[in-house]
């Protein structure tokens, strides 16, 4: 056991470009709802943030300070992935993020690796960052694009 204890993740912040944009799509799109943000011209802000959740528990933050497309070539967040109730929210998920014109990494639900129980979809939101909404099972009847490798390693 480390000295500081247990150690939980509190929330995410992503850098983006455009705040409205990315509070289109992970707010109306992906459901979660702006538990605050900062005014328009507040004294002092250097940049616009939102701080997104669901049933009142903060999950991530957006903060606009991004210049240019997400890297995955550089040092930092890999993916962010969430974890959905079920393959039917999976796939709902999916519906509306190709509504709305999501970039995907893989076409429909997929294993996260050959004879896996669990698996999603893989896109990516505005700005390029990658995301992944799965499920731990009920996946294993989908494809594994990346054989024995995780899927989400290599979008």
């Amino acid at each position: 056991m480390s000295a500081i204890g247990t150690l939980t993740t509190h929330h995410v912040g992503l850098n983006v470009t455009d705040l409205e944009r990315s509070l289109a799509f992970y707010a109306d799109v992906l459901g979660f709802e702006v538990l605050g943000r900062s005014a328009e011209g507040e004294a002092g802000a250097r940049e616009e943030h939102a701080f997104l959740g669901r049933d009142g528990s903060l999950v991530l933050t957006l903060w606009q300070q991004a210049e240019g497309a997400y890297d995955s070539g550089r040092p930092g967040l890999h993916h962010l992935a969430f974890e959905a109730e079920s393959l039917d929210h999976v796939r709902a998920a999916e519906a509306a993020l190709t509504a709305r014109g999501a970039t995907f990494a893989y076409e429909g639900v997929v294993a996260h690796r050959e004879g896996a129980a669990s698996g999603g979809i893989f896109f990516h939101d505005p700005d390029g960052t990658r995301l992944e909404i799965s499920v731990p099972k009920g996946a294993g009847t989908a494809p594994a694009p990346s054989g024995t490798a995780p899927t989400c390693g290599f979008f």
